[in-house]
């Protein structure tokens, strides 16, 4: 299974890249819930279903005229899988380009991507994804 979750999960960075937003809702369980944590996040917040995924990257483009998620790698860890990536913007207004390391935690239901937890650095992600997962 968790060969099949880092492809569904690959998949969707590749979908975003080329297609935008909107070819990743196929990808996500109708209960869909990201969470910005207010340390990585100028206004912090959880995002629900279909319409949260929208939302959350219609924020961005409030301010910004290009936003990318560059994945690092694809860590499966028992059957999550944590995605390091490189967030990088450009200031709609200013043209100030911004980099930004975060690191992604992806959970699963029914085949579809369920639940994503954002950290700041990779020891900490794999720390939280370890425990709940049950691996040491």
């Amino acid at each position: 299974m968790a060969t099949e979750n880092v492809d569904l999960i690959r998949q969707g960075f590749e979908a975003l890249r080329d297609e935008g937003v909107e070819a990743l809702v196929p990808l996500i369980h109708p209960e869909f819930e990201l969470t910005t944590p207010p340390n990585l996040a100028a206004e912090p917040d959880t995002y629900r279903g279909p319409d949260g995924l929208r939302r959350y990257f219609d924020s961005f483009y409030e301010a910004m005229d290009q936003v990318t998620i560059e994945p690092d790698d694809f860590i499966p860890v028992g059957e999550r899988v944590v995605v390091p990536s490189t967030l990088r913007t450009r200031g709609r207004t200013t043209g100030i380009e911004t980099t930004q390391q975060v690191v992604q935690i992806w959970d699963f239901k029914d085949g579809k991507a369920f639940r994503v937890e954002v950290r700041a650095t990779l020891e900490e992600a794999m720390e939280a994804a370890r425990s709940a997962s049950g691996d040491p």
